[in-house]
Parts: structure tokens; C-alpha cells; sequence
């Protein structure tokens, strides 16, 4: 695998979320500590799947269980940077999500931190994969489309 990638661009996601730092992100070398990139991916889709499928945290009947993430860095981010999470959805499955997740820093056009992570949707009891319901398939599949400015 090779490490040298571009950082990628604002253009190439489909969805936006605002996220603010706050103090305690900074590590003791002045910038945002690498778990905090984690969870503000896991903030950007979770707040997305609530607002655009109906995601209730606390009862629904699926939930999503991250099977797999990873995350590239291409600058610094930290408090009290403005981060904007740019979604899009790589691959969906029958009963599987693989989001992908730039962080773009106070605005800048190309991300700060791209990641992924892949969700099985599960039942809540039992944790056996389900597969998605039809309306959250739709919603997903608009996160797949290419941005305006690609075609």
C-alpha cells in the first residue's frame, strides 16, 4: 500500500455536517489527538442516518456495528478550528454500509483527514445481520451519486 495520496476534495462528498472542536481534542503536542478524527466520522454519519433515515439511538430495531475503519492525515487540525465532515457512501451492501468521511478544516477545499468505516446493520437483540429497510437503502443511495460538480 502506498502511503503518498492526495488529500481529497470538498467536491467529492455528497453531505455536509459542521462540528466544533473543542479544548480538550488537543494532544500535548498542540493538534487534534487521532482519536478524536474517529469520532467526529462516527458524529457526521450517526447525525446524518438521524436526520435522514430516522435513526433512533435508543430504540431502533437496527442498529450499525463498525467491523472496520481507517483513517489517512494530511494536516493538522485543533481547537478552535471549524471542521466540516463532507459524507459519501462507497459501497453498500445488503445489510453493510462502507461511509467515507473528509475533515475539512475552517473551510479549506481540500480534507484535513479522510476515513472510513464500515457498518453491519444488525438486529438490536439478536446482533444477526438485517438487511436494510427500503427507505434507508434510498436515502443511502443518494450519498452514492456523484457531486454536481463531477458530472
Amino acid at each position: 500500500m502506498t502511503t503518498e495520496r492526495r488529500p481529497p476534495l470538498r467536491a467529492e462528498y455528497r453531505a455536509f455536517q459542521e462540528l466544533t472542536t473543542r479544548w480538550a481534542d488537543n494532544d500535548s503536542y498542540g493538534h487534534m489527538n487521532n482519536v478524536v478524527h474517529y469520532a467526529l466520522f462516527d458524529t457526521a454519519v450517526n447525525h446524518w442516518l438521524i436526520r435522514h433515515v430516522g435513526l433512533d439511538i435508543h430504540s431502533s430495531p437496527v442498529i450499525g456495528l463498525v467491523v472496520e475503519s481507517g483513517c489517512r492525515y494530511f494536516g493538522e487540525m485543533g481547537y478552535p478550528d471549524l471542521v466540516t465532515a463532507g459524507l459519501r457512501v462507497a459501497r453498500l451492501g445488503n445489510s453493510s454500509v462502507v461511509y467515507e468521511v473528509g475533515l475539512f478544516r475552517n473551510g479549506d477545499e481540500s480534507a484535513s483527514a479522510s476515513g472510513f468505516f464500515t457498518h453491519v446493520y444488525v438486529d438490536r437483540e439478536s446482533k444477526r445481520p438485517q438487511p436494510l429497510a427500503s427507505e434507508w437503502r434510498n436515502a443511502l443511495e443518494a450519498l452514492l451519486q456523484p457531486p454536481e460538480s463531477a458530472l
